[in-house]
């Protein structure tokens, strides 16, 4: 066989390492590893075999693949999908990608290999560590730094305290309809973070930019008896129908935020920074948050895996840490119901907050690498990587995941595997009523509209 660089030509990978390798970047190595049989160290090894065919080979042919305007159409898509935890996979990726590129003369040649440089090219992979340093598609770039701007200027000419401003989202738990009690290979991967259906569970996250965490809601689908001792970091609101989006606001609002200025008296103005999606502000949640005097800053489209602090550093982790869980402990229950996988959850997610209240540094870092804070003068994209990079594993050394990896035979490796991809990437290339906001300059409150 011809040794990688022999000949001058570009090495090929099969169509089933590049669909392998595809999933890894779209998904994870570890559920790569999983459904293609292929160990975590075999993907490494086929990055490091595409890393080496970029040096030696030429682009993918002009005319017959998206243009760069296009394949940042393709991106913007790909982040937003990602924000409301939607699949992106194999299947919706080359969907969205033959519907942009139906436009183009001549059509639009897909494949295996334009996929995977794609999400490359893009910064795309699910597990990159320094995000925050990649430039987003330059239509939204411009969306962020005008929020960024907006944010900082507010906190500066208002007078912020760090323990006023926060910053939310929401996470939706899907829990897979079928689980058998005999097949614990399913009841293990039944917990799951990316869905199209009802979600089972929706979970919201509170920290703000002094470190602190506040207590976690969350809303379950269905009437279900009360656990035994729910952990007292987390509140619980059961409906038979579940909640819309108006409604978990609206809980959040009354049960959380309204609790939090309460306990500070009421005298200082804050700011909340919330994602565009899900998260729609009704009449109900605007009264709560102007009459705590709350700014709502409202992250544009695409832009929240650069600048909302909790992706940053706090929610793969947080996701990571509950799946894990999840699979250890499932395991122990025999003909489970959902009053007991319920039960798991929030025993898991108890811990879980317990361990990232004494993160209090690593949670105000994210602001500041999140740009959300203004940092030290001279703060530029690669340090701002590097920070990012440090938190994760701090955060993950904090939760146990970096251990927990290197103790499992299924992810073997895959540390090596999220290194590889990083290298490769390297090298290629609401509605709100503005003036009801006490204090708060109308003029200044364009971003919001």
């Amino acid at each position: 066989p011809r040794r990688p660089g022999e000949g001058g030509r570009k090495e090929q990978l099969s169509v089933r390492k590049l669909r392998v390798l595809l999933l890894a970047l779209c998904s994870s190595p570890e559920q790569a590893a999983r459904r293609f049989q292929s160990p975590p160290r075999r993907i490494r090894r086929w990055l490091r075999r595409l890393q080496a065919s970029q040096h030696r080979g030429p682009e993918l042919p002009e005319g017959k693949y998206l243009s760069l305007e296009a394949e940042e159409k393709l991106a913007e898509w790909v982040l937003t999908q990602r924000e409301q935890q939607l699949p992106v996979n194999e299947e919706t990726l080359f969907q969205k990608a033959t519907k942009i590129g139906r436009a183009l003369e001549g059509g639009f040649k897909i494949s295996y290999e334009w996929a995977v440089r794609f999400m490359l090219r893009h910064h795309l992979s699910t597990h990159t560590r320094r995000g925050v340093a990649h430039p987003l598609p330059k239509e939204i770039q411009g969306n962020a730094g005008a929020f960024i701007e907006f944010v900082q200027r507010q906190i500066h000419t208002q007078g912020l305290p760090c323990s006023m401003i926060a910053a939310v989202d929401e996470i939706s738990l899907f829990l897979e309809a079928e689980m058998s009690g005999s097949d614990e290979g399913r009841r293990e991967n039944a917990l799951q973070t990316v869905g199209n259906g009802e979600p089972w569970c929706e979970l919201v996250l509170t920290v703000l930019a002094d470190g602190s965490v506040l207590p976690a809601l969350v809303v379950s689908r269905g009437h279900l008896p009360p656990p035994a001792v729910p952990p007292s970091s987390v509140l619980l609101e059961s409906k038979e129908n579940g909640c819309d989006d108006d409604e978990i606001m609206e809980l959040w609002a009354a049960r959380v935020w309204r609790k939090h200025t309460e306990c500070r008296g009421g005298a200082s103005k804050g700011m909340l920074v919330l994602d565009c999606h899900r998260t729609h502000l009704s009449e109900e949640v605007l009264a709560v948050l102007s009459a705590a005097g709350t700014l709502p800053a409202v992250i544009p489209a695409g832009c929240s895996s650069r600048i909302q602090p909790l992706d940053v550093c706090v929610k793969s982790s947080l996701k990571n840490f509950l799946q894990k869980k999840w699979r250890e402990r499932v395991k122990g229950l025999k003909d489970p119901d959902l009053s007991s996988l319920l039960q798991l959850l929030l025993v898991c997610l108890g811990e879980a907050l317990e361990i990232l209240a004494d993160c209090r540094e690593l949670i105000r870092k994210s602001f500041l690498v999140a740009s959300v804070l203004p940092g030290p003068a001279g703060d530029c994209p690669r340090s701002n990587g590097d920070e990012q990079e440090e938190l994760i594993a701090a955060m993950e050394e904090r939760l146990s995941l970096a251990k927990s990896r290197e103790s499992s035979p299924e992810s073997a490796g895959t540390e090596g595997a999220e290194a590889d991809a990083e290298v490769l990437q390297r090298l290629f290339e609401g509605e709100s009523e503005a003036e009801s906001f006490y204090g708060f300059e109308e003029a200044d409150l364009e971003l919001m509209e």
